[in-house]
């Protein structure tokens, strides 16, 4: 996942009062005085932020600061006399902002990343601050008047074509939120968005603590039966850190199933796992979201209307490549309904195993439930493929996988040298940076890398850019990598499962597009592009992770480091396509679910009683309620639509953007496969060139033809 700040390059989709907020507090003028390294920009290499530094007080006024320049900045963009030019009004409105940028980028990656209480206070008081800051711009009339008086002569300037293409984006973004709207309009959206914003940081906020706060505590370790060594002294630890000595703690992770489901054998504690999975934002209480979700549905679906949309998906998706919610629709029943027939295949497998075992102990057989589905998957891969997860994790640690795996797949591609570098400050100890070098030793990018989860740090996995590539600004990328690692007890190593692996893989494909940016304006540079298009390259790097050179380079046994035997080897590469069924239903299910809501018309959103009996009705009517496989994300716990990260109405785009990854895969593998030249190509026209033109364009100029969904549906055995 790609992170997106709420102020990242214009996001035009947090708005508010088009009135300019009143003057900065006096705090933010005595801020140099008081040493405020948020400020000036930063003495360490690229601007790397100066984490050590910071403190909590340091943000609020370099936040008021940052939008009082950038209001000044605005204001003579509009009261210039000159006639609107492309220097005077979008390169200065692409130039504005800097201050601002700079302290968003530092402060929401920290606020996702290692959050202090304090911080998530003030993020909440933030989010209303932002958004009308941000309606002061993108509401203004002047302003738009003058980049519609610049887009209406564009042909006659005789732009570059990364020119040209700044001024139709800025121009159409600002007319998609709300621009061309009257003075009354306005203030009606200000209204909506205000709350919106401020309704997605408590969201976040609450789903972060419910995580927290719904933890599994284990009294006897015999509970724990199934778990390696490893695997229980994490849990140990977790205990420990909260003061729970003598007993072991299951922290939970944002999807539904839970990691440990597959290995636990107590069924009454997976069961227990499970439960607290799901339960969490539904339960009532200070930590139940759904009266949260069900305001946030309504407000989108009147923002909709108000621009001139019939709901929410059909306004969010003009901006990406599906366009349409019906496109969206079509493509995930189609997938949806192949992989349900697939699930329901392999669930009777399942059950098979569960009754042959209750005969063997004659016992009576138990139905197979969605607690249950990980651990018997587990005993299926094995009888299928002779291996099981615990015997491949020994060869998957954590620092070769990165080391020989994904850095290696990398230099082998595109030439990269990592580097890391131990004298740059970071925001927690475990936290490690990399100088990021190019073929000619030149200096591409500096790279955080965060494994380990705490209670500090959001759930999932996601990329996010500390400092954004710009040449305009002179800017080279800082990037971070997020994972959420259980971090075991000290002197033990850290070993993957290969779906960690995959995610490490998947979140450098974000890095990457990041790292190689390389355009004259921030505003569509790297990631700055549609969901649907910005989970493109990670996904498509994901396929290294199971290339069998990468592999072999990297799956060595962490106490020998002997290669991982061929014959495991082998079933690993065959395995691949194992329980694809379940994985491409749950995730289904929970796009669709994102669909149902986004397209609910203004006064039909239910209320928070409600929720509950939506999402299941939803589920029915889409043909996806299979009872043993929940979506991977319910409604009251999903962040991706609910918390303002830009996947609201957009959650589809990992399944959009896994056709052109796969279809990339296949271009890979008739090219040359894990080879400079091929990697370089799909450098130069895709990671390179972030929004410069429209992703269908960047595609058919890489590809050559028509995305083609064969390559998906073989890569996850569905046809």
């Amino acid at each position: 996942m790609r992170l997106k700040p709420i102020l990242a390059a214009l996001s035009l989709t947090a708005c508010a009062h088009p009135t300019p907020p009143a003057d900065p507090a006096p705090a933010a003028v005595s801020a140099p005085e008081r040493g405020n390294p948020l400020l000036t920009p930063s003495p360490l290499p690229l601007s790397m932020p100066t984490f050590d530094q910071l403190q909590d007080g340091d943000f609020a006024p370099a936040f008021e600061r940052g939008m009082a320049e950038q209001r000044a900045e605005i204001d003579a963009i509009v009261n210039n006399p000159e006639p609107p030019s492309f220097q005077n009004t979008i390169l200065a409105l692409e130039r504005s902002g800097a201050l601002l940028q700079r302290v968003s980028n530092v402060f929401f990656g920290l606020s996702s990343a290692h959050a202090t209480e304090a911080m998530q206070a003030l993020e909440e008081e933030l989010a209303p601050k932002l958004a009308a800051h941000m309606d002061a711009i993108t509401l203004n009339t002047g302003l738009f008047a003058r980049i519609d008086a610049v887009h209406a002569q564009i042909d006659a300037l005789g732009l570059d074509p990364e020119s040209a293409q700044l001024v139709k984006r800025v121009h159409a973004d600002f007319a998609r939120s709300g621009a061309r709207l009257s003075d009354a309009d306005k203030l009606t959206l200000s209204a909506l968005n205000a709350e919106l914003s401020t309704l997605g940081t408590q969201f976040q906020q609450t789903n972060r603590k419910a995580m927290t706060e719904g933890a599994v505590v284990i009294s006897d370790v015999g509970e724990l039966d199934g778990l390696s060594p490893e695997e229980i002294g994490a849990a140990a630890a977790a205990a420990a850190e909260r003061g729970l000595d003598g007993k072991w703690v299951i922290a939970l992770q944002n999807t539904t199933i839970q990691p440990v489901l597959s290995r636990l054998t107590n069924r009454a504690v997976r069961e227990r796992v499970f439960r607290a999975s799901t339960g969490r934002g539904s339960s009532g209480g200070p930590l139940d979201t759904t009266t949260i979700v069900a305001r946030l549905v309504e407000l989108r679906a009147q923002k909709a209307a108000l621009l001139g949309y019939p709901n929410f998906a059909s306004f969010a998706l003009t901006d990406g490549s599906a366009k349409t919610p019906a496109a969206v629709d079509a493509m995930l029943d189609q997938l949806g309904a192949a992989a349900l027939v697939k699930a329901k295949g392999e669930a009777a497998a399942l059950q098979k195993i569960i009754n042959a075992e209750a005969k063997a102990a004659r016992a009576k057989p138990f139905t197979l439930e969605p607690w249950d589905w990980a651990y018997y998957a587990e005993k299926d891969r094995k009888a299928r493929f002779a291996f099981e997860e615990a015997e491949v994790k020994p060869y998957f640690e954590l620092n070769r996988v990165f080391r020989d795996g994904v850095f290696w797949s990398a230099t082998q591609l595109y030439g990269l040298t990592f580097v890391e570098r131990t004298d740059l400050p970071t925001y927690h100890p475990s936290v490690k940076v990399y100088e990021v070098r190019g073929a000619d030793g030149s200096l591409l990018a500096l790279f955080l890398l965060d494994v380990f989860q705490r209670e500090t740090k959001s759930g999932g996995a996601w990329m996010n850019n500390y400092v954004d590539q710009s040449n305009l600004l002179g800017q080279r990328p800082v990037i971070g990598n997020h994972l959420n690692v259980p971090e075991p007890a000290p002197g033990q190593p850290v070993l993957l499962t290969f779906d960690e692996v995959t995610t490490a893989f998947h979140e450098f494909g974000h890095a990457l597009h990041g790292i190689f940016a390389d355009t004259q304006y921030a505003s569509l540079s790297g990631t700055a592009t549609p969901p649907d298009f910005t989970e493109f390259p990670s996904q498509q790097n994901e396929m290294w992770a199971a290339y069998p050179a990468v592999l072999a380079n990297y799956a060595k046994h962490h106490e020998t480091g002997e290669p991982m035997p061929k014959a495991l080897f082998d079933k690993v590469i065959a395995a691949q396509n194992f329980g694809s069924g379940y994985a491409t239903l749950e995730y289904v299910a929970a796009a669709k679910l994102d669909m149902a809501w986004h397209q609910i018309a203004p006064g039909a959103a239910p209320d928070a009683s409600g929720v509950t009996a939506f999402e299941a009705a939803a589920l029915e009517r889409a043909g996806m309620a299979f009872a043993p496989v929940p979506p991977r994300y319910r409604t009251t716990y999903f962040n991706h639509v609910f918390a303002g990260g830009g996947y609201e109405a957009g959650y589809y785009a990992y399944i959009w953007s896994e056709v052109l990854a796969r279809d990339t895969g296949v271009w890979f593998l008739e090219n040359g496969g894990l080879s400079r030249e091929a990697g370089d190509r799909y450098r130069s026209l895709i990671l390179s060139r972030g929004r410069t033109q429209e992703p269908d364009a960047l595609f058919a100029a890489f590809y050559g033809k028509a995305p083609d969904v064969g390559p998906l549906l073989d890569y996850r055995g569905l046809r």
